[in-house]
């Protein structure tokens, strides 16, 4: 199917307007509902679950994403073949993309496609670029016929694999957002450094580079303005909204020294509600990227509704979700709205 001009705006136009938001962490939230299972984080909810699919992204939608971004995450061949399901490869991106287009043509905003890093990737073995090129084609050929107006690239440790990311979704002729993953490095697995990695997507003609996933946000943003000088196009950030440190500088690091009952005694990715940010937490991240220039804003995987609420409010904006936004003035103990019963109004004073 191809795009349809007029329905929903255009990538490229939406960005020189101001931020985009892009919501992501479908895998995490899914997975705490109930509809996904933790390990392969394979996205068979598509399938099963597809109402849950859609309501997630209305749910996104409605605290302000700009985008709505195919669940199509872990749903390429490799992902699926290491799990005996290999025939489910096409139904399940086009079921994803379909969800994903519906909820973007109700609510007037962006559709995106997506791939991701494919795990098989080696830098010296020619037959497994082709290997990797040949499923970034098949997914992004998937994208461009449901109308995507562009692709994600995400969560990339290797430069050569973003790179030929980057040129399937060119070769589609679709616009480009390709961000890379680094856990506790500020080197690809090349070894090359991250501002340079960021020259050469944007030489090769990706829209948007930037990171995505792993860093929270105190150990992503020190990287941002390096990125944001480094190149002529828009930076994304997208962070995964958990409380890492210079010491745990990613959330598989993390770590809770009072606690031993955790899976194989860690908290990724199962027990990583005690480090979750907070909304405010989310806010602080958004104001100091977006004044370091970043202008592609989200969050990966952990992401709730509201945390992108309380991104799109920091920029400024209204989305329908803030009709709900916390009035502590009317509450029973702690407000301060002269209609509360005296004695409330006294007992949240002694508080």
């Amino acid at each position: 199917m191809a795009s349809l001009p007029g329905l929903r705006p255009r990538f490229l136009d939406r960005l020189t307007e101001g931020p985009v938001i892009c919501a992501e962490g479908y895998v995490f939230e899914l997975e705490r509902r109930g509809y996904l299972q933790a390990g392969a984080f394979v996205p068979e909810v598509v399938l099963e679950h597809p109402d849950q699919v859609r309501v997630l992204h209305e749910e996104f939608v409605h605290a302000g994403s700009d985008v709505v971004e195919a669940f199509t995450y872990y749903a390429h061949r490799e992902k699926l073949r290491q799990i005996g399901k290999d025939h489910l490869l096409e139904p399940l991106n086009r079921q994803a993309l379909e969800l994903a287009r519906d909820v973007a043509l109700d609510s007037g905003t962006l559709l995106a496609g997506g791939i991701c890093n494919s795990n098989v990737f080696d830098p010296a073995d020619p037959a497994r670029h082709a290997q990797v090129r040949d499923m970034f084609d098949e997914q992004v050929g998937w994208a461009a016929e449901a109308g995507a107006d562009f692709v994600i690239g995400e969560t990339f440790r290797y430069l050569g694999e973003a790179l030929l990311a980057l040129e399937a979704i060119r070769s589609a002729g679709l616009p480009a957002v390709i961000t890379l993953n680094l856990h506790s490095t500020t080197q690809t697995r090349e070894g090359m450094e991250l501002p340079e990695a960021m020259r050469r997507l944007a030489d090769g003609g990706a829209d948007v580079v930037g990171l995505n996933c792993s860093r929270g946000p105190a150990t992503m943003l020190p990287l941002l303005p390096g990125l944001v000088e480094a190149v002529d196009v828009p930076v994304a950030a997208l962070p995964v909204p958990y409380r890492t440190d210079a010491a745990h500088p990613n959330f598989q690091a993390l770590a809770d020294p009072g606690y031993s009952g955790f899976p194989a005694g860690r908290p990724f990715p199962t027990g990583l509600d005690p480090f979750t940010c907070n909304r405010y937490e989310i806010a602080d991240f958004t104001r100091a990227a977006h004044a370091a220039g970043v202008r592609y804003l989200g969050l990966c995987c952990g992401a709730a509704p509201h945390h992108i609420r309380s991104m799109a409010e920091t920029l400024g904006r209204r989305p329908p979700a803030s009709r709900y936004t916390e009035d502590m003035s009317r509450h029973v103990y702690f407000g301060s709205d002269p209609a509360l019963a005296p004695q409330y109004l006294e007992y949240g004073r002694a508080l």
